[in-house]
């Protein structure tokens, strides 16, 4: 699968000591060029219902993906962006593998996933189940996500799916 050098991409764009996603008190946040999916629909096994737990069933996505300065601009290289059938392959391979049942949750792995697999800055994930009640078209979630400043990446794992359970009582 042809992902993203998130490490080429990180280093574009942003000036000396800021860093990714935090700006500073003397920078403003660094303008960011958007790729963009839309209407991406694939399969999966997902909900808190039972008719819901063995049967796949459609989900939509809408991915923003926001990328400081993307070099493909002027190399027009396709190693130099994100690369849309990329993301459309991890797509699928996470909506076969994901174990979630939650849309939130799904969400989140997607997010995870642009941001630290394919080097987004900012990610805005919208997933909707358009067929999931007769009377509605579609239910859903839309999250907004920033890559870490470095020094958080400890903390982001550890908080990583804190407060997407609730806890049970006693």
């Amino acid at each position: 699968m042809d992902r993203i050098d998130a490490t080429r991409l990180s280093s574009t764009a942003l000036p000396a000591g800021q860093q990714a996603g935090m700006p500073s008190e003397r920078h403003a946040a660094p303008a960011l060029d958007i790729v963009f999916i839309e209407d991406f629909v694939g399969e999966t096994v997902i909900g808190i219902d039972t008719s819901e737990l063995h049967l796949p069933q459609a989900v939509r996505m809408n991915l923003t993906i926001g990328v400081p300065s993307l070099k493909a601009c002027v190399t027009d290289r396709i190693e130099d962006t994100i690369n849309y059938a990329a993301v459309r392959a991890a797509l699928h391979e996470l909506l076969a593998t994901h174990g979630v049942k939650l849309l939130e949750a799904l969400a989140e792995k997607v997010a995870l996933c642009l941001i630290r697999d394919f080097g987004a800055y900012w990610v805005r994930v919208a997933i909707a189940k358009p067929a999931k009640f007769d009377d509605v078209k579609a239910v859903g979630v839309v999250i907004e996500r920033r890559r870490p400043a470095e020094g958080n990446a400890a903390f982001t794992w550890a908080s990583l799916g804190a407060g997407l359970v609730p806890s049970q009582p006693n």
